[in-house]
């Protein structure tokens, strides 16, 4: 059944009082214009002590993922699309590779192949500033540090790498690209699946997503409860499995507004157990 999306205020306590794990993607889902802004950090905080599990899913590279896994408050941070899982177990940090299919030297050999071609047809392209720490994928900035790439050149990009073979996703700053089966919802699902998620809730239906772009649709798709942040708008036309629920605020502050009803409701629900 197609999702469609409502207002968050209009969701129910009886549809969220279950919720025991919060997945999150972090650029203008948890941060906002760049920067992780002290009311969304204060309710990620909210979150841990009331219990939750977190899990951030993110397009971001394996060198801002090591960090994200070792300092921030968080049980496992899925990277790259969906590539790795980085936690803390036993004071080292782990990792857990996602099956994809493919070997990496292969992979990596058609990843360099498709960069050349992209710059051949796209001259002004330029990499993500933080591709130099990146493992699987190829980040072609659209935004974040350029200027705003017209929509047609976006989608011709994009159909540009699924012609090559590649998996492309837009985020709400870069285009990723990469060779191997694997997406955000893939990721995530193998760490719940292995030893070190095994502690967490097994069932989706305990898990609540929140995301910006179409980079987030596999976790939407697959998540009952999943929440787009109001500057997810834009987007959903570019979506067939849109999130159920929209915030009222954009970006970090709608994620802390969710936060807050998510911990309210737990407030709740152990003052009356």
């Amino acid at each position: 059944m197609t999702k469609q999306t409502t207002p968050f205020a209009e969701a129910t306590d009886a549809q969220l009082e279950g919720i025991r794990g919060v997945c999150f993607d972090i650029d203008d889902t948890f941060s906002t214009e760049g920067q992780i802004r002290e009311e969304a950090f204060s309710a990620m905080w909210a979150l841990r002590r009331a219990g939750f599990s977190l899990v951030p899913v993110t397009g971001r590279p394996a060198g801002w993922c090591d960090h994200f896994a070792r300092f921030w408050p968080v049980d496992a941070v899925v990277g790259e699309n969906g590539a790795f899982v980085f936690y803390m177990a036993d004071g080292a940090r782990r990792r857990l590779d996602t099956p994809s299919g493919m070997d990496p030297a292969e992979a990596a050999v058609r990843l360099g192949e498709l960069a050349d071609a992209i710059r051949a047809r796209f001259p002004h392209a330029k990499w993500a500033s933080d591709q130099a720490y990146r493992e699987f994928d190829l980040a072609i900035d659209i935004t974040e540090d350029v200027p705003r790439w017209p929509d047609a050149d976006v989608d011709e990009l994009l159909a540009m790498c699924a012609d090559a073979g590649a998996h492309a996703k837009l985020s709400s700053v870069h285009v990723n690209t990469w060779f191997g089966d694997v997406d955000k919802i893939r990721g995530f699902e193998n760490w719940l699946g292995s030893a070190a998620g095994s502690a967490h809730a097994q069932d989706l239906d305990s898990w609540i997503y929140l995301g910006d772009s179409p980079n987030d649709e596999p976790m939407f798709g697959r998540f009952t409860n999943c929440i787009g942040v109001a500057n997810v708008e834009p987007f959903l036309r570019r979506m067939k499995t849109p999130p159920r629920w929209m915030t009222a605020r954009e970006a970090g502050a709608g994620f802390a507004d969710a936060a807050r009803r998510l911990v309210s409701l737990r407030e709740q629900s152990r003052d009356s157990g």
